[in-house]
């Protein structure tokens, strides 16, 4: 029932014609659908565009006239693309072309359009694919480490446009977790700017929930309206009146207006609200929130946005701009941790094939925090304020966790592949001359598991290290008894 709800504006928002949103749902509990194309796609992508498994994305292309001939007075009718992949750039193209073609001639434009999208070939990162689709052909090319992700991408520029002077507040909120309502009377413009607040902290992957368009008939509306507890860490984009009400406790709301509105002075918008102050969905334009933010604000990338709007700079250019701005504020608060990260790495000279691979030491908040006055982010950024702590809030919140999380499988991994590399050199026949049977079991059963882990870490592991490592387990079971060849071979 939630892919229906959500599949259509809600009645106020008195959406005429054709209007073009999308949705993220969380799947069914228990239900486990397992896709090795996605698996593959996982691995190679950047991190903050991989699949979630827990989450599927609905892309919405909704159609609303009057017709005399219906009961109600109007033809209502959407079409709903589901997927895994967060692409809502090329997703959003694809139900444009499908939709109209459904609405003209029915059910079987639907059925071409499934035939053609069977064709297409698995999502492979860096790749440019051929995808057709009635008679034309998309040709994206699919995000990877060295590939901007425009499949993602969300024009920033347009979404802020009427907050423009709160952005980088808004780069706080997001990148420490903090639970934000979208208020706006259209779900395109929900979407729209709530992609956009998780596209702010690019490359870093937001790792909590979001939503860019929510109604009250979602299977977790009570769990993310209760006044029983603070409000969860989600951001939220809603278009039904009635959550001027049920969110009012919400420690930050944004409220924005239609999508029209030119950023003509630095004035504009220039004030926070406090957040008691929002009590209907028809309130002025603006960000509803008590935060202080930890950083100064940034004038300069204000005013030269402020007269590119004044001088007609084309949207493109304008959005590029903020995103390379803040691209480069998120890599500059990710590189002393990255460089802190690495500081924990064992020395490669430590890694011996007579030991188990080391791992990474522990990472510790207080260790890394005294190491930002002299090589923390204003290095790099240029802005100065309260660095540390804005770290002490990060630390708190999912998105460390998730890039913790992540940096430490990656580490340990490469861990992994040093180690086998110096089993792989050893001389395995001098190694096990004077070694007990049972000694020589064990190293074969832990050469295996070794070429289990490059089994399933391809692109990491080098195929000649491979090699050598099955010749070790020929080479070790050779020795050995006819009897025990025989267990060992089977």
């Amino acid at each position: 029932m939630n892919i229906c709800y959500l599949s259509f504006p809600d009645s106020n928002s008195g959406c005429m014609g054709d209007t073009q949103f999308h949705f993220r749902i969380r799947q069914c509990p228990g239900r486990k659908l397992h896709i090795p194309a996605h698996s593959q796609y996982n691995r190679d992508c950047p991190i903050s565009l991989q699949c979630d498994n827990a989450y599927y994305y609905g892309y919405v292309y909704f159609r609303q006239t009057k017709d005399k001939s219906v009961r109600r007075g109007y033809f209502q009718k959407s079409v709903v693309l589901i997927s895994k992949l967060p692409f809502p750039n090329l997703f959003s193209q694809l139900v444009r072309i499908i939709a109209p073609e459904y609405f003209d001639n029915g059910e079987p434009s639907v059925e071409a359009a499934c035939h053609d999208i069977d064709q297409w070939p698995s999502p492979t990162p860096g790749e440019t694919l051929n995808l057709p689709i009635f008679g034309t052909i998309l040709q994206p090319t699919l995000p990877a480490h060295t590939i901007l992700p425009t499949l993602h991408e969300a024009d920033i520029f347009s979404a802020f446009q009427p907050i423009l002077a709160h952005v980088q507040m808004l780069w706080e909120l997001v990148i420490i977790g903090e639970p934000i309502a979208v208020m706006a009377a259209s779900p395109t413009v929900t979407s729209n700017t709530v992609q956009a607040l998780v596209n702010l902290i690019s490359p870093l992957r937001y790792c909590l929930d979001y939503r860019p368009y929510f109604t009250i008939h979602d299977s977790e509306f009570k769990e993310y309206t209760t006044r029983t507890q603070a409000p969860p860490p989600v951001i939220l984009g809603v278009t039904n009146p009635f959550f001027a009400k049920t969110l009012q406790h919400w420690p930050h709301i944004i409220r924005i207006g239609e999508m029209c509105a030119t950023v003509s002075s630095p004035k504009q918008f220039n004030k926070l609200k406090k957040s008691t102050a929002l009590k209907t969905l028809d309130s002025k334009p603006g960000v509803y929130t008590r935060y202080k933010t930890f950083l100064n604000k940034d004038k300069v990338i204000l005013k030269r946005v402020i007269k590119g709007a004044q001088t007609k700079r084309p949207v493109e250019v304008q959005n590029a701009m903020l995103r390379r701005y803040f691209l480069e504020l998120t890599q500059s608060f990710m590189i002393p941790l990255e460089r802190h990260m690495a500081s924990l790495m064992p020395l490669q000279r430590n890694i011996s094939p007579h030991k188990a691979p080391p791992r990474l030491r522990p990472f510790d908040a207080n260790e890394f925090l005294k190491t930002v006055e002299q090589s923390g982010p204003q290095l790099t950024s240029g802005i100065k304020g309260d660095w540390e702590g804005l770290y002490k809030r990060f630390f708190q919140s999912a998105n460390f966790e998730g890039w913790y999380r992540h940096r430490q499988h990656e580490v340990n991994q490469k861990l992994q592949v040093l180690h086998m590399e110096a089993l792989s050199n050893v001389d395995i026949q001098d190694w096990i001359r004077d070694k007990e049977e049972v000694e020589i079991v064990d190293l074969i059963l832990r050469l295996r598991e070794k070429l289990t882990f490059a089994a399933n870490n391809q692109s990491a592991v080098d195929r000649n290290c491979v090699v050598k490592l099955h010749q070790h387990v020929d080479t070790i079971i050779c020795s050995l008894p006819a009897d025990l060849q025989v267990v060992l071979k089977t």
